[in-house]
């Protein structure tokens, strides 16, 4: 799926995702996630043993919504892959807590987020299926 310029430029701006994952049983779950537009996916990274990262592992389909007042995007996607190599998670969360913390330094954000290195980290990178989108 091919995005807009527009969309590009409303994605590469900081703001959060909210993503849905569904249970074994159909339920949904909604997280509100950090995430980076690369390329043509959409990378987020959580801890390993979450109910998200659970649930992709079971079923990969994924909806992710975002909103600026009237202006909103939902992406339907399938995460394609689950980075489990513990040192790229690493790093592709450090760089995401860097694209939500401009103006921190290194070790700001190394003292901010000491937790990420105590943490099993794992990385979802997510196809974009569809588009919806209102206010572009």
């Amino acid at each position: 799926m091919t995005l807009t310029p527009e969309i590009r430029s409303f994605l590469d701006e900081r703001r959060f995702a909210v993503l849905a994952t569904s249970f074994p049983d159909g339920r949904i779950q909604q997280t509100v996630m950090w995430y980076e537009l690369r390329g043509d996916h959409i990378i987020m990274n959580t801890a390993r043993g979450r109910v998200k990262e659970r649930n992709v592992r079971v079923n990969p389909r994924i909806s992710m919504c975002w909103e600026d007042d009237y202006t909103f995007l939902t992406i339907g996607g399938t995460v394609t892959e689950i980075v489990d190599d513990p040192e790229r998670a690493l790093e592709d969360i450090l760089d995401l807590a860097r694209r939500y913390n401009p103006d921190a330094s290194d070790e700001d954000i190394d003292r901010r987020y000491s937790n990420f290195r105590k943490e099993e980290r794992v990385t979802l990178v997510v196809s974009i299926d569809s588009v919806l989108a209102n206010g572009f």
